[in-house]
């Protein structure tokens, strides 16, 4: 049993016994890990640290991105032990970006050192849970829900693309050592109720701003009872608390999932010492619950089934990297059995990965999904990012999705509740919200006695890098260029925002902006477009300015290019009540300033269009100054800058690709 430890004084990896790092004192699985991998810094929440990564992650929406900055830091070939690239957001081939990225995609991945799934090998957290996740290591991914690894006993984190690219350049990860709260399971769950109703339950108690700078660390007897496909649909959905990470134990039941997978070899029991320890505590006992469900608007809007039961339903879409494993599909296809969709109903159903697909396949329960009438996807991200499947205009759809903001599914006017699939076959059947409970008796699932373990659609890195030429087509442009931090900053305030704006607002997806990911120019058209499309034009006129946002800034998706594109057309800082963690990292690393008003009365004395002045702020930020002062008019508001020493640098040197750079010039 040994883990991967970063030396900081070399430049190799280094194979160590995981026991030898773990000190005498008692510790949670999460402290275990961080210490076994800790670069940098003490474990001491709040303060900064680095960790070593052992995997990195990348989606084709964020990847062309992250590689083509990893190529910006010269380095021949990628450093971490394992890097993996996978397809499953810009799968709608109407034009030829998306198959150019892809065809990059590949081509960069066999050059560099990095696995590459195809495209219909399955959505990237389902995949890398079934074949690359290993109990008691890191993994980076620029995906919100890279969390999902916690199911299989990984500290598995979200970030920007661009941490990803540094990270795989050989730098270790930096982040706030989290307060590691403990999150006790007991009792089991009853028929109809399943592991999205815990998670559910989590949201409606700690809402989507109560899990920022924590991890949530799953234990107790009721922890037994869970697959660790439903564990992963668990610490998948921990994101939209806004948690860095969530994370179950490996234990007997994970040692079953490794050897239903063939992969026995990657499994190591790692648990929480008996009278381990937790910065903050949460009970929930799993006989206690019922069937929950999130209403339109927020994945925190959360009530019981039985509150909105009725309300009619015109679609329901199962899948999404929360709800589309092996377990997830045979209930529904078990409901579905010798039943008829409801004809006012469009079922959407979309396997999390080809595994699970080609599993349903064999053994007819996919049969029974389309005489039932369902609409069988691909394997892909499809309708929760919008790239898909979106629902007509002023309808109720019910997805098994973690996201529901207003106009993420690609319809202006949605009602998107979610909740888990037993809830969205009841609604199927029934053309409205219903208790599963009715539904009958609850079915018994037969696992079969190993999944399929065809690897054949991931493709290896090349052995002679140098023959591979990388193909690049003519909407991958090149990378723009952040300037150091000017001493005084002026300009206008570009748009005032209210509370809960997530990155779907400020960088919107969808069929026509996300194959744009490469296109920065391009992207950029479309900032605030859902909020106000004069935006980039008001932008590039002034040349650039402010932005002043409310509570929870940047929530949601891990998407840099919320952070990117803004800073491509000018803007300096953004000023807001207080920030999501994922979104505040990416403006640092693309050198925007992350002020947070010191009192409410900030907030209230902008407007869009006055004009706001920092003076001295460079010499105030080398000064490791705190309060940054910003002149409204005659009036002096008093802002914040709660970031570390090295963010301080990269802000100063205009963004993290330039401070890597410098550092390693």
């Amino acid at each position: 049993m040994i883990d991967q430890l970063y030396n900081p004084g070399k430049k190799y990896i280094t194979f160590i016994s995981f026991q030898l790092l773990v000190n005498s004192m008692s510790m949670n699985i999460t402290r275990k890990i961080i210490s076994s991998h800790l670069a940098e810094g003490e474990m001491i929440p709040g303060r900064e640290i680095a960790i070593t990564i052992d995997q990195t992650l990348t989606q084709d929406a964020t990847g062309t991105m992250a590689y083509l900055q990893f190529e910006a830091l010269d380095i021949p070939r990628v450093k971490v032990p394992l890097a993996v690239s996978y397809v499953d957001h810009n799968m709608l081939q109407a034009g030829f970006e998306n198959a150019d990225d892809h065809r990059f995609l590949q081509t960069f991945a066999f050059k560099y050192g990095i696995y590459y799934s195809k495209p219909g090998n399955g959505i990237c957290h389902q995949v890398n849970l079934e074949r690359f996740s290993k109990p008691g290591n890191t993994m980076i991914g620029s995906d919100s829900h890279t969390p999902t690894g916690g199911g299989a006993g990984m500290l598995a984190i979200g970030v920007g693309g661009l941490d990803v690219a540094v990270v795989m350049g050989g730098a270790p990860y930096y982040l706030k050592m989290p307060i590691v709260v403990g999150v006790k399971l007991s009792g089991k769950l009853k028929p109809w109720v399943s592991a999205k109703d815990v998670i559910l339950e989590m949201l409606r108690q700690c809402t989507v701003k109560g899990g920022v700078g924590k991890v949530f660390e799953y234990y107790g007897p009721g922890i037994a009872t869970l697959t660790v496909p439903e564990r992963a649909t668990i610490t998948n959905m921990g994101a939209e608390l806004g948690a860095t990470s969530s994370i179950f134990p490996s234990d007997d039941v994970t040692k079953e999932f490794f050897r239903m997978q063939g992969r026995l070899e990657d499994w190591r029991e790692i648990s929480a010492d008996d009278d381990a320890e937790y910065n903050e505590h949460i009970e929930i006992n799993l006989d206690e619950l019922e069937p929950m469900i999130a209403k339109p608007g927020s994945p925190d809007a959360v009530v019981k089934v039985s509150e909105v039961e009725g309300t009619l339903v015109q679609q329901v879409i199962i899948g999404s990297c929360t709800n589309s494993s092996y377990k997830d599909l045979m209930i529904v296809a078990e409901a579905l059995k010798g039943k008829k969709v409801n004809q006012d109903v469009s079922l959407h159903i979309t396997p999390g990965s080809r595994q699970v697909l080609e599993t349903i396949i064999r053994n007819g329960a996919l049969a029974d999904m389309v005489s039932a009438g369902a609409r069988i996807m691909e394997t892909t991200c499809d309708g929760c990012i919008g790239l898909g499947s979106s629902p007509p205009s002023n309808s109720v759809s019910v997805r098994s999705f973690n996201r529901n903001w207003e106009g993420r599914s690609g319809t202006m006017d949605d009602s998107v509740y979610l909740a888990s699939p037993e809830v969205c076959v009841a609604a199927a059947l029934n053309g409205k919200i219903t208790d599963p409970r009715k539904l009958g008796e609850y079915p018994e699932i037969v696992w079969p006695d190993t999944f399929v373990a065809d690897d054949s659609m991931i493709i290896s890195p090349s052995d002679n890098p140098d023959s591979v030429e990388v193909i690049r087509g003519p909407n991958i442009k090149p990378l723009p260029k952040a300037k150091p931090l000017s001493s005084d900053l002026e300009g206008k305030i570009l748009i005032k925002l209210e509370d809960g704006i997530s990155t779907d607002c400020i960088m919107p997806a969808g069929p026509k902006i996300l194959p744009l990911r490469s296109n920065i120019p391009a992207i950029c058209e479309f900032v605030f477009s859902q909020v106000d499309a004069d935006f980039p034009t008001r932008a590039k006129e002034m040349q650039g300015g402010f932005i002043v946002g409310g509570e929870n800034y940047g929530q949601g998706s891990s998407r840099e290019h919320a952070a990117l594109a803004p800073m491509y057309l000018g803007v300096k800082a953004v000023i807001a009540k207080s920030f999501a963690r994922i979104h505040k990292a990416n403006l640092v690393n693309f050198g925007i300033l992350p002020l947070e008003f010191a009192g409410p009365a900030g907030y209230d004395a902008m407007e869009q269009g006055d004009v706001i002045r920092f003076s001295r702020v460079r010499e105030l930020i080398e000064s490791g100054a705190t309060a940054l002062p910003v002149k409204v008019g005659t009036n002096t508001i008093e802002c914040t800058l709660d970031i570390s020493d090295r963010q301080r640098e990269v802000i100063l040197a205009g963004g993290l690709l330039n401070y890597t750079k410098m550092k390693h010039s």
